[in-house]
């Protein structure tokens, strides 16, 4: 209870201001001394008051008994009850009684006195005039009440002088200590405002005490602390100015590296291209095992050039905003089966386990980017896995669907795991950058960069787990839809399933490009036909009388561009209008910049990117071929 009270007290002086505490401290030590002043008088006064009331008393009493000696010793009654009464009348009297020596009461004379009266009471003894021993007594009572309320307004009278002395007396602290603090609250006036960021603050010097000390120094303080606050905003505008003009120069650059890839992307690709389709064309119809396994080394040469460069220009395609997004429903489950579809020969030929697990879910997101997604995470992990395998599953969650990719590989160290996703950063198993594949490449470490940028535009996020020797395992959600209604494909327009017998035209203004499609395609027993613009493509058609089943044909030309070549043979072989193209239609380009592939998405048609491997080509011709044949027997297919 004490530390409570001790506790309230401290909090309300707290809450005291600097003139409540002078003027309280002021005024504590006058008003215990007014107090201490008035009550010893007071009780000074009250004991002289009974003093004197008892020294008539006395009197009075001496009096009665000298003249009551004789008439009590001749018992005069009469003469006793005269002298009592008497003296009963004299002033403050209000009791006289006389007693014989036997203590018999002669004379007894009592005034009418309020009960509970301040009174104080005499007794003498009786003695004769030749002394001897008493013949009796006299009582005399006197009253003080006079006494008392005399002293009841003097104290009336001192306890409102001590009011009005203590009145006086605050009024005059409280001033006096507005005086005093006056000087104090300016100072704190001040430093609130330069709290407040305000400048020029200074309080006036007002004497040479030490309070004035106290402002010099304050002022010089404020003084410096502007000087201060100027100089370092002086230097925040100077790095501001500068981080601004180097980060102008750093998005300069970036957009000059992004222009010049993208600028120098198709030049690039074509001498890529060609040399991915003829390393495929030498194996065709080659039984001779060494000059095979020296196919098979350029093979893989090319292969990994073409992965190193994908991997540059998927990067540089996404800086450029050239990938826009296209949200739909779709089943999980046809992306698992391509992504399966890809990978399962590559895994056998190094005799690892890819393990795609069938999923009834459905999704909502891009399906071109989810499949580069899940292309990517799977062939970064084949990579990198010697020996077990790989496995793709995707697990229910309230409202959405959580897809992993895990594997059996060399697992990443922990310290590496927030890295990993960055531009160009690569480790291997024991924690060195530069990792290397099954296959001896070194990567450019930026395959989980694009993936982790692909993520971002579908509005997902990838995380990773993974122990150093025993694998790692990326995982993304997507939101889960409902299943929706698929009609099944009539027995008449089964989807076909190879290219051979397939009547294809190539349109390409690189003549190392034509030769080496048109030797691919033949190999896969396609007719083909190629043209380098638009007036060459129409005369091709010729040589056949019906339609094309399909036209491949490059973005970019010297005379025009590819969409020009594929809107002139619809309008060539187009019946009516509305009709859909009576051909199956793909663009293969090295191109990047957004506008131009803002046009290959508008026109919705496939697209392929430069270099395209012989697998890839005949997959998505396939896919081409079956969704053009859907379009013209009125078949849809989610």
């Amino acid at each position: 209870m004490h530390d409570g009270k001790a506790s309230l007290a401290e909090r309300l002086w707290r809450r005291t201001s600097l003139v409540q505490r002078l003027t309280f401290i002021a005024l504590m030590p006058m008003t215990l001394t007014a107090i201490l002043l008035v009550t010893l008088l007071t009780r000074h006064q009250l004991e002289t008051l009974r003093e004197m009331g008892r020294i008539t008393a006395d009197a009075i009493a001496s009096q009665a008994a000298s003249i009551s000696a004789e008439p009590l010793q001749a018992m005069q009654r009469r003469e006793l009850a005269r002298i009592a009464a008497s003296i009963g009348h004299l002033p403050h009297v209000t009791h006289v009684q006389i007693r014989a020596v036997d203590g018999e009461i002669v004379a007894d004379q009592d005034s009418d006195v309020e009960p509970g009266a301040a009174t104080t009471t005499v007794i003498r003894d009786i003695v004769g005039k030749a002394g001897g021993p008493a013949q009796g007594s006299v009582m005399i009572e006197v009253s003080l009440d006079d006494a008392v309320a005399a002293q009841r307004a003097s104290l009336r009278n001192a306890l409102i002088w001590l009011g009005l002395t203590v009145l006086l007396a605050a009024l005059v602290g409280w001033q006096s200590a507005r005086w005093i603090s006056a000087p104090l609250r300016r100072l704190a006036t001040a430093m609130h405002k330069l709290g407040l960021g305000e400048r020029g603050v200074a309080v006036a010097i007002t004497d040479d005490t030490e309070i004035g000390h106290l402002q010099e120094g304050f002022n010089s303080a404020a003084a410096k602390l502007e000087e201060a606050q100027r100089s370092l905003e002086r230097e925040i505008d100077f790095a501001t100015t500068e981080l601004g003009r180097k980060n102008a120069a750093l998005e300069e650059a970036s957009v000059a590296k992004a222009r010049f890839l993208a600028a120098a992307s198709h030049d690039l690709r074509q001498p890529l291209y060609a040399l991915t389709l003829f390393s495929s064309s030498l194996a065709v119809d080659e039984h001779d095992p060494a000059r095979l396994d020296r196919i098979a080394h350029i093979q893989e040469s090319v292969e990994a050039l073409d992965h190193l460069f994908s991997e540059l220009l998927d990067l540089s395609r996404l800086e450029t905003g050239a990938m826009q997004t296209e949200f739909r429903d779709f089943a999980l489950d046809d992306v698992f089966d391509e992504v399966s579809r890809n990978f399962r020969m590559i895994a056998e030929q190094r005799e690892l386990r890819l393990v795609v697990r069938k999923t009834d879910r459905w999704v909502r997101a891009d399906r071109t980017m989810l499949a580069r997604i899940l292309n990517n995470l799977v062939s970064n992990a084949l990579r990198y896995t010697k020996e077990g395998g790989l496995l793709v599953a995707a697990r229910a969650r309230p409202g959405s669907v959580r897809i992993d990719v895990w594997d059996t590989g060399s697992g990443i160290a922990a310290e590496h795991l927030e890295r990993i996703f960055d531009e160009f950063f690569r480790v291997d198993s024991q924690g060195e950058h530069g990792r290397r594949d099954n296959s001896g490449h070194r990567g450019l470490g930026l395959g989980l960069a694009t993936v982790h940028r692909l993520a971002d535009l579908i509005g997902t996020h990838v995380t990773v787990h993974s122990k150093l020797g025993r694998g790692s395992v990326f995982s993304f959600t997507l939101p889960e839809v409902g299943r929706a209604a698929v009609s099944r494909p009539t027995v008449e327009s089964l989807p076909i399933q190879d290219v051979a017998g397939m009547r294809v035209l190539v349109v390409d203004d690189e003549p190392a490009i034509l030769s080496g499609i048109r030797f691919l395609l033949g190999s896969w027993g396609c007719d083909v036909a190629v043209a380098r613009d638009r007036e060459q493509a129409l005369e091709a058609t010729y040589a056949w009388t019906r339609p094309p089943d399909m036209v491949i044909s490059d973005l970019r030309l010297q005379d025009g561009t590819g969409l020009d070549i594929l809107a002139a043979l619809d309008r060539h072989y187009r019946r009516r209008d509305g009709d859909p193209p009576p051909f199956a239609r793909l663009l293969i380009t090295g191109e990047t910049r957004s506008d131009r592939l803002r046009e290959i998405h508008a026109a919705r048609i496939p697209v392929l990117y430069k270099p395209v491997s012989p697998e890839q080509l005949r997959d998505v011709m396939v896919t081409a071929w079956n969704a053009a044949n859907d379009a013209r027997t009125g078949r849809r297919i989610g």
